[in-house]
């Protein structure tokens, strides 16, 4: 069984943001039980050397919108990293799920070859 670039990328980056917007949701739900300030989570680091949570799912939105962008050769939608809250965070895992909804099979299967480019940081 072969498998193609389409399916082993699109849907695997919309699997994997479901499940962060799972995620981000319940953590906004328990901060509103608990009353902590909105803002506190998504400042918040497992280790000091880490980026905050709000970056983190920032570079895991651009991964995924990059990614599948290169693949098709088209142009990714930018953000602009300023979402400070939890639901501004899971607006933009779900808006870009919605862009990786708009990319069909035959605009990706064949990139095998195609080099991703993703600076670091």
């Amino acid at each position: 069984m072969t498998i193609s670039m389409y399916q082993a990328s699109v849907p695997v980056f919309i699997h994997t943001l479901n499940n962060l917007v799972s995620i981000l949701e319940k953590a906004d739900t328990y901060t509103q039980t608990k009353k902590i300030d909105q803002y506190v989570l998504p400042n918040s680091r497992l280790f000091p050397d880490m980026f905050p949570l709000s970056r983190q799912v920032q570079i895991a939105s651009d991964i995924a919108n990059r990614g599948a962008a290169q693949l098709a050769g088209a142009e990714a939608p930018k953000f602009e990293d300023n979402e400070t809250t939890l639901p501004e965070l899971i607006d933009r895992v779900q808006k870009t799920i919605s862009y990786l909804h708009t990319f069909k099979p035959e605009q990706i299967d064949g990139s095998e070859d195609k080099k991703i480019i993703y600076p670091a940081i």
